[in-house]
């Protein structure tokens, strides 16, 4: 096993195009062997940062160290990269791109072959193997690339968007696979602006809006720091203080938003007092749409 502890370093990362700032001293790092999530709005630089890291584009300052060392064409035959603008060849077959993106790769045509039709299988495309990428509907597409990805068994997966297009059974399977990828070894880092996917998928990640880095972190860190946002009260009924303001309530599970006039303790103690028997009492922190919303909201006011 390689000794460094982060896969990917990025260091006071900056890029303009004109006048217009677009990646503003973004530094972060992802760990050997984790699903890391970069975070953002759309426009946000999120897409610019990962071509940097690829050398895609070059960085007006900043550095970039993947798997130890300062990027070059070799190593990056070690990551796998999945970008958010479909980039096959529309007049090739899906079987001729893999098996020569595998040879880019360092495969040789044969075990790109296998490796491809092995995949596509999995994917549910083995039928389309001969078809050419124009005759493939988005998600088909997105799933291609997706295959073309992880075709080399990379140490490092860089994907951006990677959902997009798909349909519900299709983001489970990519989910799946993306797990499997880890557990043999590779380390993911994948940007969304869809948090339900952030949440279920990972443990650390960084949250950028309008060129800047606003978040870092744990996701379960960057949630305790907030501390609870609502209450979930299970009773037979709700005390009549409490029908007013922001509550939702299904089938004897309610929810009540903590606010400065409205506290745990204030919510407690009206069951209490009104004799209403509470069978579970829970804090619940923020999800991370909710810290999403917040950090993205504030720093545009403040811009």
């Amino acid at each position: 096993m390689t000794s460094y502890d982060d896969v990917l370093e990025i260091d006071g990362l900056n890029k303009t195009f004109g006048d217009r700032v677009v990646v503003n001293d973004i530094s972060f790092q992802v760990r050997r062997g984790e699903i890391f999530g970069f975070l953002g709005p759309n426009g946000s630089g999120k897409t610019t940062t990962i071509r940097m890291a690829l050398g895609i584009i070059k960085q007006d300052s900043g550095t970039v160290r993947m798997l130890g060392q300062t990027p070059d064409r070799a190593l990056l035959k070690r990551v796998g990269y999945l970008p958010e603008d479909r980039g096959l060849l529309r007049k090739v077959k899906v079987m001729d791109i893999l098996r020569y993106l595998g040879r880019l790769k360092g495969l040789s045509s044969s075990d790109a072959e296998d490796r491809g039709t092995e995949l596509l299988h999995r994917v549910g495309l083995y039928a389309h193997r001969y078809k050419k990428v124009e005759g493939l509907s988005r998600g088909m597409t997105q799933l291609v690339q997706f295959v073309s990805s992880i075709l080399h068994e990379p140490e490092l997966i860089i994907l951006d968007e990677p959902f997009a297009g798909l349909d519900p059974l299709n983001v489970q399977l990519m989910k799946q696979m993306l797990f499997e990828q880890r557990d043999r070894g590779a380390t993911i880092m994948f940007s969304t602006h869809i948090m339900s996917d952030v949440e279920e998928l990972c443990e650390r990640v960084a949250l950028v809006a309008d060129s800047h880095l606003l978040l870092y972190g744990s996701i379960d860190e960057i949630k305790r720091d907030r501390g609870a946002s609502t209450v979930r009260v299970t009773a037979p009924s709700m005390p009549e203080s409490l029908r007013t303001g922001r509550t939702t309530a299904e089938n004897g599970v309610m929810e009540f938003n903590i606010g400065e006039e409205l506290k745990s303790e204030i919510i407690l103690r009206a069951f209490l007092d009104a004799g209403i028997p509470v069978e579970r009492f829970e804090l619940l922190l923020p999800t991370m749409n909710d810290v999403f919303i917040e950090e993205v909201t504030r720093a545009r006011i403040l811009a």
